[in-house]
């Protein structure tokens, strides 16, 4: 099977540039003998500099470049010349990207602002010239500063799919079978667990050209904060969904039970996933008659909005965007 194009995750090492030397020059011209220091300052180490690339939706154009250096500042020069700055190296990121210390996991930045610029690693600064350190007492200063050594280590970058609804639901709950019926996604669907094995948006079209982003994210198991199954995958880019939409298939055993394992695994993973807005949706109801209906309904949770629907015969589909919707614009 050809490699997915999807990569979010990458771990990378990053060197910025060193600072250029400070120039110690004393002027020297005909009918000038004794002109004075003037030795320019080094110029600045280029920086490594993460930018939020709206038009990126992965990190594959990071997969192979396992090493990003910097290009070093120049030294200075007589006549006061500073040195040149070393040129930075931008790396393009999609939204929700996260870079963290790889050594520590500690989070550095988060690109969640389309066209945004933050600093990874900085340059190291340029020494200053001997013309810096003249003075009335010293007033032929014959030393300057070398220039500061760049920063390097290894960096993780991570990808949180940014989406107004999340999808949460069992393997084969009919995620992908929703997203493909009110949007122009047309994600993998097959009647198997784990069909999709990474996330999937599309843009749901509501009244008078407004619209709202859904994300198919991988199907969750019992045990998917501990790594089960593609569980932590799944579980980072819910972190990123505005409102979320639990799915429970129509031929579930049991209802409680199966809400209560999906929202167990969101607070197990990150407690402040409990916050965000819920929407509970029972799928494939088209195999469901009224009174079956009427049987279930006593077993959903009475504190989150619910609702029956079938994405194969259309049932509902409009209520279903309409309560979206409207959750969303609550949260907000």
């Amino acid at each position: 099977m050809a490699e997915s194009n999807f990569i979010d995750y990458v771990k990378i090492f990053c060197r910025s540039g060193n600072g250029g030397a400070g120039s110690m020059h004393l002027r020297r011209e005909k009918y000038v003998p004794k002109g004075g220091p003037d030795g320019g300052d080094g110029g600045r180490g280029g920086h490594i500099i993460l930018r939020a690339n709206p038009q990126f939706w992965t990190l594959i154009h990071l997969k192979y470049q396992k090493h990003v250096l910097a290009e070093h500042g120049e030294g200075g020069s007589g006549a006061l010349c500073k040195g040149k700055n070393g040129t930075d190296i931008i790396l393009d990121v999609p939204l929700g990207t996260v870079a963290k210390d790889a050594e520590t996991g500690e989070v550095i930045m988060e690109m969640v602002e389309a066209g945004e610029e933050k600093i990874l690693l900085p340059g190291g600064r340029g020494g200053l010239g001997n013309n810096n350190f003249k003075s009335a007492t010293n007033q032929t200063p014959r030393y300057a500063q070398p220039g500061e050594p760049g920063q390097e280590g290894w960096f993780i970058l991570e990808l949180k799919v940014l989406a107004d609804v999340g999808l949460v639901g069992f393997p084969n709950a009919g995620k992908s079978t929703l997203l493909a019926a009110i949007t122009a996604a047309k994600p993998k669907i097959a009647n198997y667990a784990f069909t999709t094995l990474e996330p999937n948006l599309g843009i749901v079209r509501y009244y008078d050209d407004q619209s709202f982003v859904m994300a198919d994210i991988p199907g969750i198991i019992e045990g998917a904060h501990e790594g089960k199954g593609i569980g932590l995958r799944f579980l980072r880019h819910i972190e990123r969904n505005s409102i979320l939409l639990f799915m429970i298939p129509a031929d579930t055993d049991d209802y409680a039970k199966a809400y209560e394992i999906l929202l167990n695994e969101l607070r197990m993973y990150n407690p402040e996933l409990l916050v965000k807005g819920r929407v509970l949706a029972i799928s494939k109801s088209d195999m469901l008659d009224e009174q079956m209906k009427s049987e279930i309904v006593p077993q959903l949770p009475k504190d989150v909005p619910h609702i029956f629907f079938s994405a194969v015969s259309g049932e509902n589909l409009p209520q279903l965007k309409k309560l979206l919707w409207d959750t969303l614009h609550e949260e907000n």
